[in-house]
């Protein structure tokens, strides 16, 4: 029996692209062309340095992939599988290049789409999918993370205006942004509010000494007596629901981008494992390192499937947010089990920023935690399953 060809990709063992439409792979293989010759070659210094490069957003907005799930207004309006793809890719790369296009598209723009004005979708989103603006969402607060009800920004009405005060913490995009979609309470609840960079009382700092995301921007937003008119409300969104469902459309990115980190880690320790020599042949030869590489490669189909199948009860319509909390609960579970395990046959090696696999696991463990925790989400899933919510 002649041997077995290895396989170039490892998610070509369970041919997911048989499972994709011609012109799925082909949004695929631009955006991961786009990478390979835009960000691959730089992006182990970027990280090192904490470095995000914003050049590259006009260059993303050509590519189309700034709020590309999204219609109109210059939005390339692809269906939901073509955007997982796309954030399979750009996290295959690194998740904070992935980050930076997901709090894009489906944080920032994605608000302004479903809940905006028609006035602020004109002036907003155009130059958003065009990368000639950026955006960011401000939710989370320094104390107030999984519990957002809890939120202690608040906006009071002063004649046709509002005044804003508080302040956001870990907001990708902030310090960069051009604009900042911000929820706040309200006497009528919580409400999202468009303030754009320069308004008088908004400032952002930067937070530095990450050892995650290190290649994204992460900021702390201060609101002090910001005054705003009452053009900058979203008037579409009222309550928790607003900010919640464009999380959703966040975590669906991750769930795919997830197998993108989990595909690059093993592609990279295949290739080391046959170019590595010890006892007088290829690591690759050896029964346990082997079984490390099987167990990663069926992890890593198996949230390929999940992402896939995910991907197309979106585009049905028929995706609950109990089975986003599954998908990312469980992809970003796998491709940091994967990470964790490819630096181990990477040996000393794998600490290096020569190899991807370290540099992944750092960033998933961000991952890990934003965008709701794997508690919460594992809450969510238990939520589904017995009708008893466990939150308090």
């Amino acid at each position: 029996m002649p041997p077995a060809k290895r396989l170039k990709d490892p998610l070509d063992l369970l041919d997911i692209a048989s499972l994709l439409t011609d012109e799925e792979c082909e949004i695929q293989a631009t955006v991961a062309r786009f990478l390979t010759e835009r960000v691959r070659p730089h992006i182990g210094q970027w990280f090192e340095d904490a470095h995000f490069a914003r050049e590259l957003a006009p260059e993303l907005g050509k590519l189309g992939v700034l709020g590309m799930h999204l219609d109109g207004y210059g939005c390339a309006g692809t269906g939901a599988v073509s955007y997982g793809l796309a954030c399979l890719e750009l996290e295959a790369a690194d998740s904070g290049l992935r980050s930076f296009v997901s709090v894009q598209g489906s944080l920032s723009m994605f608000s302004i789409r479903q809940w905006g004005s028609e006035d602020q979708k004109q002036e907003w989103l155009p130059r958003l999918a065009a990368g000639e603006a950026i955006g960011c969402f401000g939710l989370t607060e320094p104390d107030f993370g999984s519990n957002p009800a809890d939120m202690r920004t608040r906006a009071v009405r002063d004649g046709g205006d509002w005044i804003l005060n508080g302040s956001k913490m870990w907001i990708t995009n902030g310090g960069i942004a051009d604009v900042a979609t911000v929820w706040a309470q309200t006497e009528d609840g919580v409400r999202g509010f468009l303030v754009p960079r320069g308004t008088p009382g908004f400032t952002t700092s930067n937070i530095k000494q990450k050892m995650s995301l290190r290649a994204s921007i992460t900021s702390e937003l201060h609101f002090e007596d910001v005054r705003l008119p009452g053009s900058a409300l979203l008037p579409g969104a009222r309550g928790l629901r607003g900010p919640l469902s464009c999380l959703n459309e966040a975590r669906f990115g991750i769930l795919f981008g997830a197998v993108g980190a989990g595909r690059d880690c093993l592609q990279a320790t295949l290739d080391y494992a046959d170019s590595r020599i010890q006892f007088g042949k290829p690591i690759s030869a050896f029964q346990l390192t082997q079984r490390k590489l099987a167990d990663m490669a069926l992890s890593l189909g198996n949230a390929a499937l999940l992402a896939v199948h995910l991907g197309r009860l979106k585009e049905r319509e028929t995706l609950r947010p109990e089975q986003i909390s599954v998908g990312k609960l469980n992809n970003v579970r796998e491709a940091l089990a994967i990470a964790r395990e490819c630096r181990t046959v990477l040996g000393a090696n794998g600490v290096s920023l020569e190899y991807s696999p370290l540099r992944h696991a750092n960033n998933l463990e961000s991952v890990l935690t934003y965008e709701g925790t794997s508690e919460i989400h594992t809450l969510a899933v238990g939520h589904a399953l017995t009708g008893q919510a466990a939150y308090r």
